[in-house]
């Protein structure tokens, strides 16, 4: 018998030999020499290795407000976890969004509904745009997956007009968790791929009630897809100050005068604090709080900081800012921003990475993420 040189090293035992091809080759067994170590081949081992891509929105805004569309890539600098990044991919505004709407469809909006209803060629023109695709959302006391990812404007609207009135509770966490999940599906725009910017669009009072997801969780899973939020802030208080007075009918479920939602601490309760206001609260360091503890649970402030976490921004629809004006405002800011994306080099691949975005000009304001989450890979 004939054996390669390979496998005659693998023969264990007092086997004898046949000559080999060889002569190079020892002819027999290998006797260990005393007082020297017996190599063994090592176990196979499977290593895993991740490729992660990041795209980060950027806004820019020059010291009256306005947005900025006169950068180009050589003006960014980008770092993760501190460590300078290579630019992949650069944008302005002209890559195809895939949108998730999140729509509220609970009793305690009900009068708002007739106004969100005739929001649907927003979301298909201003929002999504010519090249865009949109899926919709609905909740209450469930979450209903009303229409799925479509370029098909006429059905995004009719869906919209079609809305239903439902339960007074309120999924939200639960909703926010299968738009993430719907998002990480699309096609994802990379350095060789003509991809799709995940945005998810939350219309909906910021309150959470039986939702199994926690938004800590939520919010990094949207981070590792590279899911952008935006919310339309809606007010049981306005719905309920817009409703038209009936003589008959179930009763308030508070007294005459007060108002659904308690306010913020220290202070009296009205219309403009009903929950829909910021209050001061440090939003960015929340956020990474709330990815890196996603157990624990969030119970104020939830659409701002879904907004802030991933680069977003939330709009509240009280006093002077209609749906239809908020929704045309994230609109425009959708589609004259810029899209950065790099893979991360140089720096640990689990745990916390925090994300910095400069642009070196003076009197500009730079909103970007301001990080993600990975998760270590189960051994």
């Amino acid at each position: 018998m004939r054996l390669s040189i390979a496998n005659s090293l693998a023969v264990l035992g007092p086997l004898t030999l046949a000559t080999f091809a060889y002569g190079q080759a020892p002819a027999g067994p290998i006797t260990p020499q005393p007082g020297v170590t017996v190599q063994i081949a090592p176990r196979a081992s499977t290593i895993k290795l991740r490729s992660i891509l990041v795209n980060t929105p950027v806004t820019v805004r020059d010291a009256s407000g306005e947005m900025v569309h006169t950068l180009e890539a050589k003006d960014f600098r980008i770092t993760d976890n501190g460590v300078q990044q290579t630019i992949t991919h650069f944008d302005l505004g002209g890559d195809p969004i895939s949108l998730a709407i999140v729509v509220e469809t609970s009793s305690r909006i009900d009068p708002l509904m007739p106004q969100i209803r005739k929001t649907g060629i927003l979301m298909t023109q201003a929002v999504a745009g010519p090249t865009g695709e949109t899926a919709i959302v609905g909740f209450n006391d469930s979450v209903d997956k009303l229409l799925d990812f479509t370029t098909n404007t006429d059905a995004v609207e009719r869906t919209m007009s079609r809305l239903h009135e439902g339960t007074s509770g309120a999924k939200l966490y639960d909703a926010m968790a299968l738009g993430v999940e719907m998002l990480s599906a699309r096609p994802e725009v990379s350095a060789t791929e003509l991809g799709h910017r995940r945005v998810m669009l939350v219309m909906a009072e910021a309150h959470d009630e039986g939702s199994d997801a926690k938004l800590g969780e939520v919010l990094r899973q949207a981070q590792l897809a590279n899911v952008t939020i935006y919310s339309v802030g809606l007010s049981s208080t306005r719905a309920l100050l817009e409703k038209k007075p009936e003589k008959t009918g179930p009763k308030r479920t508070t007294p005459e005068g007060t108002f659904g939602m308690p306010p913020p601490p220290g202070t009296v309760q009205t219309p403009s604090n009903d929950g829909s206001q910021p209050t001061g609260v440090d939003l960015m360091a929340l956020a990474v709080w709330a990815v890196q503890h996603v157990k624990d649970k969030i119970t104020s402030h939830a659409l701002e900081l879904a907004a802030t976490a991933t680069g977003g921004a939330h709009l509240a629809t009280w006093k002077d800012r209609s749906i239809e004006k908020a929704l045309d405002e994230i609109g425009g800011e959708l589609h004259a921003q810029y899209t950065l994306s790099y893979t991360p080099t140089g720096t640990d691949a689990n745990g916390y990475h925090q994300i910095s975005v400069v642009v070196d000009r003076k009197d500009l304001t730079v909103r970007a993420r301001p990080g993600y989450y990975v998760i270590p890979p189960e051994s």
